[in-house]
């Protein structure tokens, strides 16, 4: 990768970074592309251990509970270690999650796949915690939005092509049309953990300057009266509680897509015919075609793509709008398309879950830069936190999910529904809360 700017990946003292920026933007493909795959796991579980909604939402409990377990180690071991220590123990974490799906096949209980989720969002927590905040110092500030924007590209790429790992593996069917998710589950997780150990290796030789951030709040100052602590800044506390709610819809509407395309999405006329059709759909005994699993998870894949569109799409609205504003439009707008699925509205409903998609885009990056913003040093345990907020995908997906094993999958967007208007509310109250400007150009283009 050449620079696509003089200068931009060039430190203080004239160094070149730019085999850093790379090596650590291969770390946004790799949690892109895992997070990627839990999205389509549920509906498998689903089928293979007839579980309902809200038991298969414990894949995403363990997952989340693994971001919730390690943030705060995490956010302590890049103090400590610095960025290369920290990077290096989350790949050798996610390494062993994947290694461990190979006997978790043997075992085939529920109960050993949640284990291997877990620690592989273990891993994935250090590497978030630290990514995150280290693209944007590896180089001139100026330069800190460009950055990460082109980072997050790795990262809306391995969203997309996880999804259609889940659907070759985990929806495989032999020639005899039998499934054979149960014995092929294991090697795309397998192949992650085999690549995160050569990571590893490149990483150990690799240089990684420790470079320190502005701190705009003057936290570390010894003047009397000054606040040494990141909680009584309430718009860091604030992006806390905001994160807690996004992820919990995120979580969500990613775990359950599948489900709601196969169950809500209205049959077509079996006398269709084409290769588009035929890849994510099949004639029922009704003569109607209907979205298979695999095919819902084809149109996951499609669901990525309008997420990556909107983060780019918002990368360069942000570069002209207050991001705070910038957040709270776009969680209202969700407010309302999470309500128009609701109302089971055919196939307007369907378009909304993909508009969700699009508008839910910059919400985790946003918040988390917002949540961050003039801390300083403080900003890498800031970061932890924030990242420790994402619990909240561990939690409300069960609720989503208990509503749509009684109600119907329309009926449970109710859930992020009223998460969207929790960040709608930061958004807007965020110059309130900061005590600052509308800031305009913010780098809110960190993502997960």
């Amino acid at each position: 990768m050449s620079d696509p700017k003089p200068g931009m990946f060039r430190t203080a003292d004239g160094k070149s970074v730019v085999v850093t920026f790379v090596l650590v933007s291969s770390l946004f493909l790799l949690w892109g592309f895992c997070n990627g795959m839990i999205d389509v796991m549920d509906k498998h579980f689903q089928d293979e251990l007839h579980l309902t909604l809200a038991q298969s939402a414990w894949v995403q409990f363990a997952h989340y509970l693994g971001y919730f377990l390690m943030a705060l180690p995490a956010g302590w071991l890049a103090t400590k270690l610095g960025y290369k220590g920290g990077i290096i123990a989350g790949l050798l974490m996610v390494a062993v999650g994947g290694f461990w799906f190979i006997p978790a096949t043997q075992i085939a209980q529920f109960w050993a796949f949640l284990l291997g989720v877990c620690f592989i969002a273990a891993g994935l927590t250090f590497l978030e915690t630290i990514a995150n905040p280290y693209t944007t110092v590896l180089g001139p500030k100026q330069y800190a939005a460009t950055r990460i924007n082109l980072a997050q590209s790795c990262n809306g790429i391995g969203w997309i092509f996880g999804p259609l790992a889940g659907r070759e593996f985990f929806y495989s069917i032999n020639a005899a049309g039998e499934k054979t998710g149960a014995e092929t589950l294991w090697i795309p997780y397998a192949a992650v953990g085999a690549v995160v150990v050569v990571l590893s290796v490149v990483f150990y030789f690799a240089p990684m300057p420790d470079i320190k951030t502005e701190d705009e709040y003057h936290l570390d100052d010894a003047t009397p009266g000054t606040s040494r602590s990141i909680w009584t800044h309430p718009h860091f506390v604030m992006a806390v509680v905001a994160q807690f709610f996004y992820v919990a819809a995120q979580s969500g509407i990613f775990s359950f897509f599948i489900n709601y395309m196969t169950s809500q999405a209205p049959a077509i006329p079996g006398t269709w015919d084409g290769w588009a059709l035929n890849q994510v759909t099949t004639v029922g005994a009704d003569g109607f075609r209907h979205i298979t699993d695999g095919g819902a998870a084809t149109l996951a894949s499609l669901g990525f793509f309008c997420f990556l569109a909107g983060r780019f799409s918002g990368a360069a609205i942000l570069k002209k709008f207050p991001a705070h504003k910038v957040l709270g439009l776009y969680a209202l707008l969700n407010v309302i398309v999470c309500g128009l699925v609701f109302l089971k509205l055919g196939w307007i409903s369907v378009a909304c879950v993909f508009l969700s998609y699009f508008f839910m885009s910059i919400m985790f990056p946003t918040i988390f830069a917002l949540g961050i913003h003039g801390l300083g040093a403080r900003a890498k345990k800031a970061s932890a936190y924030i990242v420790m907020a994402i619990m909240g995908g561990a939690i409300v997906p069960k609720i989503m999910g208990a509503v749509g094993d009684n109600y119907g999958m329309s009926r449970s967007f109710i859930v992020p529904l009223l998460c969207f208007g929790v960040v709608a509310y930061y958004g807007y109250s965020w110059t309130k809360l900061s005590k600052s400007e509308g800031v305009v150009g913010l780098n809110a283009a960190k993502g997960h």
